[in-house]
């Protein structure tokens, strides 16, 4: 059964809709530090709240990101991860000079692909300890 808090309950409709994403960087190049995680994790809060979502877990290692992402049904998964990922690779960009060599000919910080899954139920706990569990870089 769904926490109280998960529950989203609109004009018409009620849901529970959580998604686990994963984002690698271009050629799995380890990019991250403490510090630039720190920052990622600010960014895509504020893109997740722009889309009326909550950044549920946030954890990655150096060179993927996991979230775990409750969402509305309103919003499409894949317009969502494109924001995520386009938004936050440009501020990275901006705000780390230090990463601009990560980003290659084609400037773009993440891999085109991505992990997208979609959970319910206890599970969602031991996703959560799963993020959390991520070996951050020292």
């Amino acid at each position: 059964m769904a926490e109280i808090d998960d529950v989203r309950s609109g004009r018409y409709c009620v849901s529970v809709l959580h998604a686990h994403l994963v984002f690698v960087t271009k050629f799995r190049h380890r990019v991250f530090g403490d510090r630039h995680l720190t920052r990622l994790e600010e960014i895509m809060r504020a893109v997740c709240a722009d889309f009326e979502c909550e950044l549920v877990e946030f954890n990655g290692e150096g060179e993927h990101v996991h979230l775990l992402v409750n969402f509305p049904p309103k919003v499409a998964l894949s317009k969502l991860v494109n924001s995520l990922k386009g938004v936050s690779s440009r501020r990275m960009r901006q705000e780390f000079p230090e990463l601009v060599p990560h980003y290659y000919q084609a400037n773009k910080l993440w891999s085109a692909s991505y992990f997208a899954g979609s959970l319910d139920g206890p599970p969602r706990a031991v996703l959560r300890q799963y993020i959390a569990q991520q070996n951050q870089p020292g």
